[in-house]
């Protein structure tokens, strides 16, 4: 099967001021007194947001479907490394090895952090959603995501390499995919993700970049 593509790819700028940004606020987090370079920066990101939103249309949402037409910002796919180039979610790296299996590596910088020392459990949920479509839209059949259950085993630690392994099987239009976060062969969290095996042709129209 070819792979899904829904929307368009980022734009490089775009892909390394997310990863400017993650580090940036992992520094930040950890400083320990007020220090003037960051009011100083703050003041730079204020301005320069200021001047970037007038390049933003001004529609209500992204082009896709009803709107593809409309004055709305362009759609970003978010089938594969949406951490590439959002900030909000994290960055992994994964080898789809077939329908069936796939395997890779997370690390979750401190501005994931939750308990001490620890990733929000919260992330590791947005972290498996999107490592299953991934593999999903690698292989040429997905869908929204119909369900969600994650259970956690152990602490996730932050600035730290994890492992990453998703088993996917599908039967009676349901894709199921099993994910196992680990740390040194030690199990972290397990999560099962059920999404609807859809038709491709079924995709709503989107607008390309203008």
């Amino acid at each position: 099967m070819e792979p899904w593509t829904f929307g368009e790819r980022a734009l490089p700028e775009q892909e390394r001021f997310a990863w400017e940004v993650r580090e940036l606020c992992s520094a930040v987090l950890g400083l320990e007194r007020p220090e003037p370079e960051l009011d100083d920066l703050t003041e730079l990101l204020r301005r320069a947001r200021h001047r970037l939103v007038r390049n933003v249309p001004s529609g209500p949402g992204p082009r896709v479907g009803a709107l593809a037409d409309g004055d709305g910002r362009v759609y970003l796919d978010h089938g594969r490394d949406v951490g590439e180039f959002n900030p909000m979610f994290p960055l992994y790296r994964i080898s789809v090895d077939g329908p069936e299996h796939a395997t890779g590596t997370v690390r979750f910088p401190v501005c994931y952090e939750g308990p001490p020392g620890c990733v929000h459990g919260g992330f590791l949920a947005v972290f498996a959603d999107s490592v299953v479509q991934h593999h999903n839209c690698a292989v040429g059949l997905t869908g929204k995501t119909r369900g969600l259950e994650i259970r956690y085993r152990r602490p996730a630690p932050v600035s730290a390499d994890l492992d990453f392994e998703i088993d996917r099987e599908v039967a009676e239009g349901s894709v199921t995919s099993q994910v196992r976060l680990t740390s040194a062969g030690e199990l972290l969290c397990r999560a099962s993700i059920g999404a609807v095996a859809s038709d491709r042709t079924n995709l709503p129209a989107f607008s390309a970049r203008r």
